[in-house]
């Protein structure tokens, strides 16, 4: 999935979710309401789409915020060390 979700055998909620996640993070101003029409088809519900927004929104503030200010950003080891972590307790404390 993560060399390519296109092709990756993925659940259609998911693959039609990061392809609206796509279009919102490379071209925000292109996005219409037309585009969550694949995501309902899907099955993804409101929630669903709101709460991927949400979490992308917060992402590319937080890509930008580290660009800008130079955060200090950990190696492949530690970002999978984090994806571990992750995968085992979801983003809730």
């Amino acid at each position: 999935m993560l060399t390519d979700w296109r092709t990756a055998p993925l659940d259609p909620k998911l693959r039609a979710t990061l392809g609206f996640l796509e279009k919102l993070t490379l071209t925000p101003a292109l996005v219409r309401a037309a585009d969550l029409d694949p995501l309902r088809a899907a099955g993804v519900t409101d929630e669903a789409i709101e709460d991927a927004i949400h979490a992308c929104v917060l992402f590319n503030v937080y890509d930008r915020l580290a660009d800008s200010l130079r955060f200090h950003l950990p190696g492949p080891d530690g970002y999978a060390a984090s994806g571990r972590s992750l995968m085992q307790r979801g983003y809730r404390l």
